[in-house]
Parts: structure tokens; sequence; C-alpha cells
């Protein structure tokens, strides 16, 4: 499943969001215009369904409580929405919509409050809040029913789906040094600190798998490159991530994980996480440390690996060489664009000037990103700095 439409009131940057939203979708804007904002839509509602430590009251704490969330021209509508729809693909019709909206309470404790909440599978409306019991118990509406075992029977499925949504922003000295480290790992690991004791994790079978599709990708990336293995340490019992090249003396030696490259590093990193996804992969800038002409081809290699197990996947980028594929077509593409007051979030094949160009055999990279660009970047290069 996807999610095939977002849609959003008052979320930090944005006053309004309502877009389609395709398997692959690339999101692109100039500095500042919201890109990180975007995914954290997403990312918030994962937070809501935690198992462990999560919840609405701490998703929204964890962002700074409602006034840092919501958007700042927002000041005759103090409400933050966000409605999501699912479905098996994006041109299905939603098997699941789901709604939230909140607000800061007045009260002294100031907790967030939920102005509402609905949930519809197919077209049938299973809940809709505030109900009789809210009512009855105002601080019911500190919590949402999605995360309450006892209420979601019926719409089990889409905490599921919410709880699967991964994100990684992988920084490659947090894996190269993480014994060194060995300092306290981020809630959910968005950096890659605890990768591969994410990797020793799975199923030895299903490990062998992944890495073996990955190694096919590395070797495009690294010619040299023979094999890519997973190893503990015989001492320690530290896993390890080793590789082997041709063009070394010994067969047996390898280079391990603190010898990879960036570009490497975060290349195994953004691989493992689509192949292990089955709901939605949040990538931000995957090119950093990465060759132009590899850059290039993550786009079909993402849409190849998607084929596998189905999962979405959102990329926020400031690559033309990333969209320069002609697969990618302009309904794959939101652009942000930056006003005095919010950020607009437009499909790049609505926008009729884009769309000719595109008719005429441009790539998206060619035409799209001249037009996010901040205006006056040049002047960058004027500035006096003695």
């Amino acid at each position: 499943m996807i999610v095939n439409r977002l849609i959003a009131k008052n979320w930090r940057n944005f006053q309004h969001i309502n877009v389609p939203l395709r398997e692959q979708q690339f999101i692109v804007g100039p500095n500042a215009s919201g890109k990180s904002n975007l995914l954290d839509i997403f990312r918030f509602l994962r937070d809501i369904v935690k198992v462990d430590g999560g919840g609405f009251q701490k998703a929204v704490k964890d962002r700074g409580g409602v006034s840092k969330i919501r958007c700042l021209s927002a000041q005759s509508d103090p409400e933050v929405a966000i409605e999501i729809h699912i479905a098996d693909s994006s041109d299905a019709p939603a098997i699941w919509r789901y709604g939230i909206g909140f607000r800061q309470e007045t009260r002294e404790d100031c907790q967030t409050q939920i102005t509402h909440e609905r949930v519809w599978r197919n077209d049938e409306l299973l809940l809709d809040r505030p109900n009789s019991d809210d009512k009855e118990d105002p601080d019911r509406l500190t919590q949402t029913a999605l995360e309450q075992s006892a209420t979601n029977a019926k719409f089990r499925d889409i905490g599921k789906f919410l709880r699967n949504v991964t994100y990684l922003h992988l920084v490659p000295q947090f894996i190269r040094y993480a014994n060194v480290i060995q300092g306290k790992i981020i809630e959910d690991d968005p950096f890659g600190q605890g990768f591969l004791e994410r990797i020793a994790g799975v199923h030895p079978s299903t490990r062998r798998s992944r890495l073996k599709k990955i190694e096919h990708a590395l070797k495009v990336a690294v010619p040299q490159l023979e094999r890519l293995e997973f190893v503990r340490d015989k001492n320690t019992g530290h896993p390890h991530l080793q590789v082997h090249f041709s063009h070394w003396n010994s067969i047996e030696t390898g280079q391990r994980e603190d010898q990879f490259s960036d570009g490497m590093l975060r290349l195994i990193g953004l691989l493992w996480s689509i192949l292990e996804s089955d709901s939605m992969v949040l990538l931000e800038e995957p090119e950093l440390s990465l060759n132009i002409g590899i850059v290039s081809q993550l786009a079909p290699s993402i849409s190849r690996m998607q084929r596998t197990n189905r999962s979405q996947v959102l990329v926020s980028t400031h690559s033309d060489a990333l969209l320069t594929e002609q697969s990618i077509d302009g309904t794959e593409v939101l652009m942000l664009m930056p006003t005095e007051t919010e950020t607009i979030v437009k499909i790049a094949w609505d926008t009729k000037p884009l769309r000719r160009l595109l008719e005429a055999g441009l790539t998206v990279g060619e035409v799209v990103l001249s037009r996010t660009a901040p205006e006056h970047s040049e002047h960058l290069s004027l500035l006096e700095w003695d």
C-alpha cells in the first residue's frame, strides 16, 4: 500500500497542501522551503503509533509543541490538520483515509487537544471524533484512537502501515566510528549510528539476499568490488560490513566499514532502507557524497528495488543529475515554492510551461530545478567578504 494523497493545513511552512502522491516522489525546492518539514508529516504520524515510547502528545512535544508546528501565517485559524489516503497504487481509489486535527489547549497543563479524528474504509466512516464519549470526558481528546489498541481494532491496518515508515539520513562517521563513539543513539536512529546492529538483527537468509542485491548495485559504482558480506569480529562479536576487491593481492583480505568512503556507506544505507521497508521510505538528499554518474542512476535503481517489496519512496533533492532519468515524469515531482507568507506545493506536471517542456522531451532535472532556485542567487558571488 502507499499514500496516494496528502492533505495538510497549517503544518510548519505550509498553510495548505493537497497533492496526489506516486510510488516514487521527488521533492525539490530552495533551502528552507520546507522539504524536511514535508517529510516530517509522515514521521509525525509514525511517531503517534509507535508501540514503545510513542503517542500523540510525545510526537507534538518532540517537535517543540503546537506553536512550533503551526504555520506562522495561521493567525486566524489555530488548527493544524493532516489527512492521508492509503491505496494499493497511486491511481487506485483509497482503501483507507485517516484525518487528524489538533490545537493547543488553553488550560494550565497546556496539553495538545485533538479537534477532530476521522477514519474511512472505502467510503464507510468508521470513526468521527469528538463523539459522545469525548464530550463526557474531554481528557480523551489528548490521545488519538489510532494509538489505542482498545479503540483501533477496526482500522489497525493504518497503524501497522505508519509504524513501518522509514527515515534515514545516514551520517557515515556514525557508522565508521560507532565503536569509538558508543554514545546514546537518537530515538529511531535517523542518522544510522546503529545501522550495523540493524543489519545484524535481520534473519541470516534475508540479510544475505539484501546484501547480494546491494552488492550488484555497488559493482556499478565501484567496478573493482567483488563481494560484500556481513561478518562479526572474532574477538568482540561486533557486526561489520566487509568488501573484497579484485585488485587486492590477497582475496582473503577485505576492507571493513571504517575504510569505506562516505559515498559507499550512504549508498549502502539508502539501498538497505528501500529493501527493508514495505511501507514508506523517506530519503533526504541521497546524492550527497556520490559521483554524478551514480547519482544519475539512483532513480532507476530505486524503481527496480521498489518492485521487490512494493514500498513507496519520497526523496528530497537539490540534484539535477538525480532527475535526468527520462522515465521520471512531471507527476512524480513536487515543487516547493516559497512566498512571503508560506510555501506552496505544486505538482510539476500541473504547471503548463513546464509540461510543454517535458512533453518536448526535456528531463525533469533540466526544467524543474531552475524554477525552484532562489531569486537573485547569483548575487552570492558578488558579496564583499573583507
